[in-house]
């Protein structure tokens, strides 16, 4: 499928959809402590989406059983909430959630520490948010997308982490996923040129340890080879031509 750049119209739509989402994400993180379990941050996270008048685009996602992805500690992404899980101290907690306004979506994560975390693991979780934010200098017209990829990985490799190079980030609209996919790691050549109207959901993976994961037998839950932390960031971008719009803050 060709990227869709898009138009006044679809755009606006987007900007709200992000901008409800940013507010889920706000309103979560308020949530975020010692003794809450993954199944309530989801029930809260699908509450909010609900009364903002969105749609959970998560939800029976090629048969998610969840609205909200809550990933901990060596969990990368795809976290299936759970009444057994409950959060303690020096926890790291992934969020990842999307909902859909008016046909268009949005895609937003973020990693929070839950209480007093290991300053090793806090410094992974800024890498990580920084590491999007290196990427964005080179979201806008005129750069090509391996830029982004380019960026990314460089920034969090300079630190030693490893990079997971087996999930990425994509293009977004009236689907979810969308083409092209945004690899978070440098990639052969500069990839697809970049023009006002694209929307992509850019997101840094990156792990304390071996950028290897595995595939739990829930289909679903990838966790860290080694079993180290890992942290997610993502946003949904606008590419402009100047500075991206960031959607989903």
């Amino acid at each position: 499928m060709p990227v869709r750049v898009k138009s006044a119209d679809e755009i606006r739509l987007m900007r709200e959809s992000g901008q409800k989402l940013g507010q889920v994400h706000a309103a979560l993180r308020d949530m975020i402590r010692p003794g809450v379990t993954t199944a309530e941050i989801n029930a809260e996270g699908e509450r909010l989406i609900r009364g903002l008048g969105g749609i959970p685009n998560f939800l029976n996602y090629n048969g998610f059983p969840a609205s909200i992805c809550v990933s901990v500690n060596d969990e990368v992404v795809h976290g299936i909430p759970s009444d057994d899980r409950v959060l303690k101290d020096g926890d790291i907690v992934s969020l990842d959630a999307g909902l859909i306004w008016k046909g268009y979506h949005s895609d937003a994560a973020r990693t929070w520490p839950v209480g007093n975390v290991d300053p090793e693991v806090q410094k992974l979780i800024e890498v990580t948010r920084q590491s999007f934010f290196e990427g964005i200098r080179y979201a806008r017209a005129g750069c090509h997308l391996y830029d982004i990829s380019k960026a990314i990985g460089a920034y969090a490799e300079s630190f030693g982490y490893g990079v997971v190079e087996d999930l990425c980030g994509h293009g977004i609209g009236t689907h979810l996923h969308e083409e092209p996919q945004v690899p978070n790691f440098r990639q052969k050549g500069r990839g697809l040129l970049l023009v006002p109207g694209m929307t992509l959901a850019i997101e840094p993976m990156i792990n304390l340890g071996t950028k290897r994961v595995d595939w739990m037998p829930d289909a679903w839950t990838v966790r860290t080879a080694d079993r180290k932390p890992s942290a997610h960031y993502e946003n949904t971008v606008l590419i402009t031509e100047g500075d991206p719009e960031i959607f989903t803050l």
